[in-house]
């Protein structure tokens, strides 16, 4: 009998010890949920947090691109408008007449042609190739009395006229002033006429021109028939008129040969 309420004891003792275990258990297990659940919460509550900043940021990016687009557009218009502007202006300096170039005691030509003084732009009418040439330090009246201001011959089929160019293999030392067919041709400087010259052309001496000089120039000037070949002038008397030379050499820039009596460049003082 004793025997068995042991027992009996015994299997109430273990069933009391395993019920507390399996309390335990189930404790842990509801605390280890709770623990779980809580973290999911934190981290939810995260993505919603970060969910905010990143719609916020795309928002400030969008505001930002809306804010940029007018002053694009604002800087475009400003451009198109400097450059309208621009080609009004460019358009509008062109000259309607030579007035601005006749006061400034210039004459318009084709800017080919050799300028002693130099180039004014936009104050000629017509193309861009016509500009105004105005007198250089000049010394000597105007030679040719069609022409307002000594101009050297620029290069044509039968050749240039500037100092030292090519003439038939040689050295031209002289220069051609550009003057009109049977225009007067004028004194350059106050002197004495000392008798007509001549020059080789071909196989023959050819006199037509005539010599001036004073106590500091002195020159020789060709291709014209003078009206006398002695005596004194005074600068810008007519001193006789330039020969036809379209009648010889059709297409030529018509014009006199003026020529320093030492061979030196003339340029300087027409």
């Amino acid at each position: 009998m004793q025997l068995r309420t042991s027992s009996i004891s015994a299997l109430l003792l273990c069933f009391i010890v395993f019920t507390l275990g399996l309390e335990n258990d189930r404790r842990k297990g509801q605390t280890l949920k709770v623990d779980l659940m809580d973290k999911g919460a934190g981290l939810r509550t995260n993505a919603k947090e970060v969910k905010p900043n990143t719609k916020a940021k795309e928002v400030a990016l969008i505001t930002k691109a809306k804010e940029e687009r007018p002053n694009s557009k604002v800087k475009g218009s400003a451009m198109a408008r400097n450059a309208t502007k621009a080609g009004r202006d460019k358009v509008g300096t062109v000259p309607k007449n030579d007035a601005a170039c006749a006061s400034v005691g210039g004459i318009c030509q084709r800017s080919t042609y050799i300028c002693q003084g130099r180039y004014l732009k936009d104050k000629c009418s017509g193309p861009k190739t016509r500009q105004c040439c105005t007198p250089g330090p000049a010394a000597w009246h105007p030679l040719c009395s069609s022409h307002p201001q000594n101009r050297v011959r620029a290069c044509d089929r039968f050749g240039c006229g500037a100092f030292n160019s090519k003439r038939r293999g040689k050295l031209h030392k002289a220069v051609d002033v550009v003057c009109d067919d049977y225009a007067v041709v004028n004194a350059p400087f106050s002197g004495t006429l000392d008798g007509p010259v001549g020059r080789r052309v071909g196989s023959q001496i050819q006199y037509d021109g005539v010599k001036l000089s004073n106590s500091e120039f002195c020159v020789k000037i060709f291709h014209i028939r003078p009206y006398r070949y002695t005596g004194k002038v005074t600068q810008g008397q007519a001193l006789g008129y330039l020969l036809p030379l379209q009648e010889s050499f059709s297409g030529i820039t018509s014009h006199l040969e003026l020529q320093m009596c030492d061979r030196s460049d003339p340029s300087q003082f027409i």
